[in-house]
């Protein structure tokens, strides 16, 4: 269980993780072994798994999005989903009930890239349909 101080240096972390342990401590007003350590205790009890790089609003207003439902054939799923997550442009991949049973999140630098990608994620083994939908304008993200 985590204690309010390692929640405020989360939310810290969430919001810039690059930020210097000298920072994080003067914020959070303790010593900078302090917060070594907790950070060090989150790592090794599993509540930080590592640390992502998040685009820039230029570049992510750039990029062309889509949700792409895929139906997969259910003895090849754990093959379909280690191909998929070869991919750089699936930047998620959820399991979902329905119809389908994939949704990947795709980026794209164009349209043209975007067509490829689809084409090669429908040509995978075990992918028998997908189903894209491109993202027009995203209205909040949390």
């Amino acid at each position: 269980m985590i204690t309010k101080e390692d929640e405020k240096l989360l939310a810290l972390l969430k919001s810039n993780a690059r930020t210097s342990i000298s920072d994080l401590a003067r914020a959070l007003k303790v010593s900078r072994s302090t917060v070594q350590t907790r950070i060090t205790k989150l790592e090794q009890s599993g509540v930080i798994k590592g640390y992502s790089v998040d685009y820039g609003d230029k570049f992510s207003a750039e990029l062309i999005s889509a949700h792409v439902s895929l139906k997969v054939k259910q003895k090849l799923t754990a093959k379909t989903n280690i191909e998929l997550k070869q991919l750089p442009q699936v930047s998620a991949l959820y399991a979902i009930s329905g119809e389908y049973d994939l949704i990947a999140i795709v980026q794209a630098q164009s349209t043209e890239q975007l067509s490829h990608i689809l084409d090669d994620i429908g040509n995978l083994d075990g992918v028998e349909r997908t189903n894209s939908s491109v993202i027009l304008e995203t209205k909040f993200k949390r």
